[in-house]
């Protein structure tokens, strides 16, 4: 068996030898992030791999995120090191019963959140990332909308808008995992430290933090603030930037449950078998992407 520093070399060499970029979302192994070329959120990971001229893009991450990069980048080979590594609340939502729902609530406008198959960006007028939510809601002209696929950060939306919010009944299973019994106890042991969370969490959980935000928000509110000690309600891949970035500050994960099972599939010999197999790829019927990449420009038309 190989070492993780002998799979790091070989990744390196395939890495040259394909013209490859390697991207790795917040949540994967460390080991994964350390030689990933981009680290960071699903949507931002994509934009970036699009604005290279890597011919082969390796997305360290989960179904739905390589679709996006597929999306993005129609002209460059998408792979997903372990194919079976999907998100359980991509999964809540097809683009069927979004159809039904739609025909139920015909003056309604669609905003997908981008945690989404590509087939439901599809079937959506606008999509969201986490961290601009609520600024695309009350962007549109319609009175009511129909919000996909996560309930938590639907709620949230809905919170810090006017609007009707029809509200899908999914999840993160990471995230919504959290208690607020199980964030209350971590609080009682690290009395000083600010709670900082997503707002996929439950709503009870984003109105007892003391900052709710996206992955990059997060770490941008660690950063900058002038606290010593933060609890952390997201998944427990983010804390090891965190603490890269901030080595004289101290973080606690609120809950032990805040692992996510389908972000750590991957694994570095995953990745290094994916370059020299170049499979599995993730592609997109170009129908869906046109119809897709149409509600992502809505999105990034918003300023």
């Amino acid at each position: 068996m190989q070492s993780q520093a002998e799979l790091a070399q070989r990744l390196q060499e395939l890495k040259q030898e394909r013209h490859a970029v390697i991207l790795a979302h917040y949540y994967q192994r460390d080991e994964i992030q350390d030689v990933a070329d981009f680290v960071g959120d699903s949507f931002g990971l994509s934009q970036q791999a699009a604005a290279t001229d890597a011919e082969v893009i390796v997305f360290c991450g989960v179904h739905f995120m390589a679709e996006s990069a597929a999306i993005l980048s129609p002209d460059k080979t998408v792979l997903l090191p372990e194919p079976r590594a999907g998100c359980p609340m991509a999964d809540m939502v097809n683009a069927e019963d979004l159809r039904a729902k739609k025909a139920k609530h015909p003056g309604a406008a669609v905003v997908s959140y981008v945690n989404t198959t590509a087939a439901v960006k599809a079937e959506s007028d606008i999509c969201c990332t986490s961290s601009n939510a609520v600024k695309v809601v009350n962007s549109l002209d319609a009175e009511q909308i129909i919000f996909t696929p996560d309930r938590n950060l639907g709620s949230y939306a809905a919170r810090h808008s006017k609007k009707q919010i029809i509200v899908w009944e999914g999840y993160c299973n990471t995230h919504d995992h959290l208690t607020l019994e199980q964030l209350r106890q971590t609080k009682t042991e690290h009395p000083s430290a600010l709670v900082v969370v997503h707002p996929e969490c439950r709503p009870e959980i984003s109105s007892a933090a003391d900052y709710v935000s996206s992955t990059a928000g997060m770490l941008r509110f660690v950063r900058e603030s002038k606290a010593d000690e933060f609890i952390i309600g997201t998944e427990g891949g983010l804390l090891h930037l965190m603490q890269k970035e901030n080595p004289g500050k101290r973080f606690y994960l609120a809950s032990p449950g805040l692992i996510c099972p389908n972000m750590k599939a991957n694994t570095l010999a995953k990745v290094v078998r994916s370059l020299e197999t170049m499979s599995p790829r993730i592609t997109v019927p170009e129908d869906i992407r046109r119809r897709a990449v149409r509600a992502l420009d809505r999105m990034l038309a918003i300023k």
